[in-house]
């Protein structure tokens, strides 16, 4: 039996690591959830899976909660404290890291610390911090397997090969609702279309990412700290069909790919079960229906995000951090009608040409660029108005 800590259960991952975890009561046990301000899922979810311990970030949140426990069969925890004391918990022997966005780094870092084993579903943590996340991990000797259903894919494509051997890595994207759209035509776009994704049913974050490849840049980022890559290697694919997750191309010509339906459910067991397979209950891919899988080379000029996340990959240092934080703004305030679909890279490129890199940042680095940049991509965004 594994004991695991969901962090960030209300959202869209953790909501679905659940239901992983309820189809295979016998192997998994929920022991800790958390969530930012979501009670109302999060108490439906402590009724199902009755966790040792609760933990909420937002206080009046939690002061709302707290009548609707039952105290004796589960432990209400508060903010970083609480997160820290979960990650300290001997109960716990997997930390699956569903946080979006930035807040997530302090808890992966508190995980890795505690030696716990990590199932990754957020990329933000690791494209601020990276080289210390991974540093971290190999000192204390502990395994991060990728939930992201594109780094599963390279993940399961490298075992047991020589990385030496790589040639490249191919990110596969769908390309989002606007793969065939005109950069005239999204001048005009709404958030309601933005939301619209045509393959994958997703938060809203991530799902305004997808649309501007940003995630895509994110991933890049991503998969040259996880996997320990030279961002000359990695090259991102539109594959609209989203069947082909990620493929990794050998030096001797050979590529291995990794296909699946698009379910997250699918790496997010995985991810749990590691290194056993277990059925799914889920739908295979039905090839004679399928009948083709289509590839095209992402336009750059259509989405500049995806130049941006380049750009910063190969400059290192503290740009991805500058550029994460400047996109979780951009992105908070497109989603609140403050700034348009494409004043997103506008603003992220602005905020990056203002940023001074430092080389080989610290943990305090990151995080005060991280507040620079967020509260820079403000004022940025207030002088467009």
């Amino acid at each position: 039996m594994k004991h695991i800590a969901v962090l960030g259960s209300t959202g869209s991952i953790g909501r679905s690591a659940l239901e992983v975890i309820r189809r295979f009561p016998d192997k998994f046990r929920p022991v800790a959830l958390t969530t930012n301000s979501n009670i109302d899922i999060l108490e439906q979810q402590i009724r199902q899976f009755k966790p040792a311990f609760v933990c909420v970030q937002d206080k009046k949140a939690a002061l709302d909660l707290n009548p609707r426990l039952d105290a004796k069969k589960t432990k209400l925890l508060l903010g970083q404290d609480g997160l820290e004391e979960i990650a300290k918990s001997s109960l716990i022997d997997q930390v699956v890291l569903a946080i979006s966005g930035s807040a997530a780094l302090e808890p992966l870092l508190m995980a890795i610390d505690n030696r716990k084993e990590i199932a990754l579903a957020n990329k933000e943590a690791l494209v601020m911090a990276g080289s210390l996340v991974m540093d971290k991990a190999t000192e204390k000797k502990v395994q991060i397997i990728p939930i992201d259903s594109e780094q599963s894919a390279i993940w399961q494509c490298l075992a047991g090969e020589d990385k030496n051997k790589l040639r490249t890595v191919y990110l596969t994207a769908s390309g989002g609702p606007f793969r065939n759209s005109s950069l005239k035509s999204l001048k005009g776009i709404t958030i309601r279309s933005v939301l619209r994704h045509p393959r994958w049913k997703m938060g809203k974050k991530i799902t305004v990412d997808s649309a501007t490849l940003m995630n895509k840049g994110l991933e890049i980022l991503e998969a040259m700290f996880l996997f320990g890559l030279d961002v000359e290697k990695i090259k991102v694919l539109v594959h609209p069909e989203a069947i082909i997750h990620s493929m990794v191309e050998f030096i001797d010509g050979v590529v291995m790919a990794q296909l699946s339906v698009t379910d997250m459910r699918i790496p997010i067991q995985y991810a749990l079960s590691y290194p056993q397979r277990l059925d799914s209950g889920l739908k295979n891919i039905d090839f004679y229906k399928l009948r083709a899988l289509n590839f095209e080379k992402p336009n750059f000029n259509r989405f500049p995000c995806l130049g941006l996340a380049y750009q910063v990959a190969k400059e290192g240092g503290s740009a991805p951090a500058a550029l994460n934080a400047a996109n979780e703004a951009s992105v908070g305030e497109f989603l609140k009608g403050k700034l348009s679909f494409l004043g997103i890279p506008k603003v992220i490129d602005k905020v990056l040409s203002r940023h001074r890199n430092i080389k080989k940042p610290d943990l305090d680095d990151i995080l005060n660029i991280n507040i620079w940049a967020n509260d820079e991509a403000g004022r940025v965004i207030a002088n467009l108005g």
